[in-house]
């Protein structure tokens, strides 16, 4: 693992190119889903609204630099973590939750709530909790990412297709309803060949690492799901709001965060093995806690 942070996974600058835009045509399709009504719910219910937000975007980070303090791993490992908290909720999470017995608007208003604001917190809480970590704040000194650019690409990225979407389902209604199931389908393709290219870019040396990167993002997802659930129990929150919070902080649109390695890290090799199987076993991990959830009954749970 010592020469981990030595491997590159680069892209030609055509390759950055459609990368972007794949991730933007995910968004796109993502937004189709949404309405300005999915916003709105929020202010239905304010106590879960305030308590999900404060665990993906404060909560999350802080669970994520204190497993690092605790584990010490190399620069390019902790800023994949940083990175991958520091992402907004993944539109899987939405699915899964319906599977789950979740509060689905909840849901879908978390999702489209932090991707939203995104273009803020992602480089935000990335710096400012990277920090902390001297040996990841010595590297992003020796990256010199500028954050104006970050800011800049997060927004073309990830707000420009949501509010295109958004405007689509408000002025064409009909059109949006027939681009929803093929953008759906070409959405989770594209995201999936994200995680593929990264991981077949440098597959000898997932295979290498696949012991440690197993247990490291296990143990990391893990605690998000946990942290998100106790958090959400703590605040008094009904079983389905805890369901739904729990898998907002679990699942997170990782495929942002190896757009923004490839194009500001140089295609970090550790940064990006991170993100991408955390990208593979959100899902599975959120299938998982969804299939024992649905057998069970919300009064079994400790209220």
């Amino acid at each position: 693992m010592a020469d981990l942070d030595l491997i590159r996974l680069n892209f030609s600058p055509t390759g950055l190119v459609i990368l972007n835009v794949c991730l933007g045509f995910v968004m796109y399709g993502v937004s189709l889903e949404l309405s300005v009504a999915d916003f709105s719910n929020l202010k239905k219910h304010p106590k879960a609204a305030i308590v999900g937000l404060l665990s993906q975007l404060v909560l999350l980070p802080a669970i994520t630099l204190g497993l690092i303090f605790l584990i010490r791993p190399y620069p390019g490992i902790a800023l994949g973590m940083l990175l991958v908290a520091a992402c907004p909720g993944g539109n899987m999470s939405n699915f899964i939750t319906l599977l789950a017995g979740g509060n689905v608007p909840l849901s879908i208003s978390l999702t489209a709530t932090t991707t939203l604001l995104a273009w803020f917190f992602t480089p935000f809480n990335f710096f400012f909790w990277g920090k902390f970590y001297v040996p990841a704040a010595d590297r992003l000194k020796e990256v010199q990412i500028d954050s104006k650019d970050l800011l800049f690409s997060i927004l073309l990225i990830l707000l420009l297709p949501l509010i295109i979407g958004l405007l689509t389902n408000r002025y064409a209604p009909h059109a949006s309803a027939k681009l929803r199931k093929p953008f759906r389908i070409g959405s989770t393709l594209m995201l999936g060949s994200f995680i593929l290219i990264a991981l077949i870019g440098n597959w000898n040396s997932f295979l290498d690492n696949i012991g440690w990167l197993f247990w490291l993002v296990f143990l990391h997802n893990g605690l998000a799901l946990a942290g998100g659930y106790t958090f959400a129990r703590i605040a008094g929150l009904a079983v389905r709001e805890r369901r739904t919070i729990s898998l907002e902080t679990g699942l997170q649109n990782s495929g942002l965060g190896l757009v923004l390695i490839f194009t500001f890290f140089q295609g970090l090799g550790s940064m990006a093995l991170v993100a991408a199987w955390w990208g593979v076993w959100h899902i599975i991990s959120g299938l998982i806690l969804a299939g024992i959830w649905s057998r069970k009954k919300m009064n079994q749970e400790i209220a």
